[in-house]
């Protein structure tokens, strides 16, 4: 059944549909297509990938999901699976597009021109009437305007060498999905609203900023965060590292816990808004303003056999923290959710936005979007293509504020103080990241997934690391402990043949059947029909941390 959601929502990814078209056609694209894996193996093995999202969350996210470990627990519209593009066959199509072509494909950017001007926001000032969602001539969303130009501090500056506010930084891959040898390469930057970037007399400034960040990065991670020396006088008077006088910082302290009286500040101009109630400070918040700019690409190679980004972007993903939620507002939200499931489990859930003013998860935060058209070129993404993002962005145990990479950021105590882009340092060489419970974080997915993806579908992953019985190999282990990208990085071939199943897709423009890059179809190992609440054979839940 279509579902029309109040003239609020459409899709589109076929050509002959505009991208304003109002109709949903998968009536649950939040639910994602790794959600129909099967957690029994060919051999009766139970296997566990849905631990990594679905877990014991940590206030003030209240979902608490770890129950989906044990159920498939789909509304009725969702009991068929709608991902199709899983179940396609696509190696005749593969094999037709040559090494060079793709090579030179990925080569080329379809984000900035040979004069560094950024070619979607070009287009984007012109928007064709079916980008127009409210008809008044122009394009009233994101624009994009990071250069990709950073410095040695991970700040991004446009041509004149003016910072955007955006930084970027170096972080440990989420696990499954988005490993490269999975399918893309990607980066994340963060920007804070102005009055993060501002001093007290209103200019720009970068110790006010860099500070500001390490405040948010110690609420959001719950620690103390190291920063370079700075004055504390002239910064506002804030005491950072919390040892009673007005110095010289070297930390971020954390010590947050209002109802026994200890308080925490942001500085410059943004101290003034706090202390206006303009904006907000709390644990495992963002305040309002912020901005998340995530970029999807293609794998390219070096002459080494490293992965890289490629210069083609698949999408441009942006998310911006419009609104401030406090812990009883979103406690009181998650809990009418969780009522309404109960009483109404073939509900599906609607969301509020389109392509243009992008897609809200109804935590504070609205997505949009771009991916490419047939031609390669970024177009603005449909509202069913952006309510697809939205299910990990707003529905999840395992996310902080709605957010994965941030609070997985670098320490300090690495390269460039872990303020860096993929293009200055890549995965090679990083050791492996640990659970808070001390155990190797990708060995631990590697065994309760029995795969290096959650389809287990990569060949690669599985020939590398497991012997013939499906027990990994204690010296590919020991590999992984001391260098992540012998998991991470695809082969040169495995690469080739991953964005040649992309650019099928692209080709077809059939993202709302989904964006998967799959080699051979996923077939055995998903399911095309879950009846409502059939349990996985998962006994006991694991938590994702």
């Amino acid at each position: 059944m279509l579902s029309i959601l109040l003239g609020l929502s459409w899709a589109g990814s076929a050509p002959s549909a505009g991208l304003d078209e109002r109709i949903l056609k998968n009536e649950t694209p939040h639910i994602v297509s790794q959600c129909y894996t099967k957690t029994v193996d060919d051999q009766g093995r139970i296997r566990n990938p849905c631990y990594a999202c679905h877990t014991q969350s940590q206030a003030p996210n209240y979902l608490n999901d770890q129950d989906l470990q044990l159920t498939f627990s789909f509304p009725a519209p969702a009991e068929e699976n709608p991902w199709k593009n899983l179940y396609k066959d696509r190696r005749a199509e593969i094999a037709a597009i040559g090494d060079d072509e793709m090579r030179d494909y990925i080569r080329r950017s379809n984000y900035l021109d040979a004069e560094g001007r950024i070619i979607p926001a070009r287009r984007l000032a012109e928007p064709p009437e079916d980008w127009d969602y409210d008809d008044n001539g122009r394009w009233d969303g994101y624009v994009p305007d990071a250069y990709f130009r950073f410095d040695d501090e991970g700040f991004d500056l446009d041509p004149e060498g003016r910072p955007t506010g955006w930084r970027a930084f170096g972080y440990y891959p989420f696990v499954g999905t988005f490993w490269p040898t999975n399918g893309s390469t990607d980066d994340v930057l963060i920007r804070l609203d102005e009055p993060f970037r501002r001093n007290a007399a209103g200019e720009f400034d970068r110790a006010v900023y860099k500070t500001n960040l390490a405040i948010v990065e110690s609420l959001i991670r719950r620690r103390d965060i190291a920063i370079e020396p700075v004055d504390e006088a002239a910064l506002g008077g804030v005491d950072l590292d919390r040892d009673g006088a007005i110095g010289t910082a070297e930390w971020v302290r954390y010590d947050w816990a209002p109802r026994e009286g200890r308080l925490m500040w942001y500085v410059g101009q943004a101290l003034e808004e706090q202390r206006a109630g303009r904006v907000h400070l709390a644990a495992g918040l963002y305040p309002e303003g912020t901005e998340f700019l995530h970029t999807v690409r293609y794998i390219d190679v070096d002459e080494s056999g490293d992965n890289r980004l490629a210069a083609r972007m698949k999408e441009v993903r942006h998310a911006r923290k419009r609104y401030w939620m406090t812990y009883a507002e979103l406690d009181s939200r998650m809990a009418a959710e969780t009522k309404e499931k109960h009483d109404f489990p073939d509900r599906v859930r609607v969301f509020r936005g389109n392509l243009e003013s992008g897609v809200s998860n109804d935590q504070g935060w609205v997505y949009s979007g771009l991916i490419e058209d047939a031609e390669g070129q970024l177009r603005p993404q449909s509202y069913e293509e952006l309510a697809f993002c939205v299910g990990c962005h707003g529905g999840l145990g395992a996310t902080t504020d709605s957010s994965f990479a941030f609070p997985r950021r670098f320490e300090a105590d690495g390269f460039q103080r872990g303020w860096h882009h993929w293009s200055r340092k890549g995965l090679d060489g990083l050791p492996e990241p640990l659970r808070r419970a001390g155990e190797p974080e990708y060995a631990f997915y590697l065994a309760a997934n029995g795969a290096g993806d959650e389809f287990r579908q990569n060949r690669e992953v599985r020939e590398r690391f497991f012997n013939a019985d499906g027990e990994l190999k204690p010296e590919m282990l020991e590999r992984l402990r001391e260098d992540i990208s012998v998991l991470l990085y695809a082969s040169p071939e495995r690469a080739m043949q991953l964005n040649k199943a992309y650019r099928v897709i692209v080709r077809e423009q059939s993202f709302i059947e989904g964006r998967d890059a799959m080699i051979e179809t996923a077939g055995f190992n998903v399911h095309p029909w879950v009846d409502q609440n059939t349990p996985t054979g998962v006994e006991e839940p694991l938590l994702g941390y």
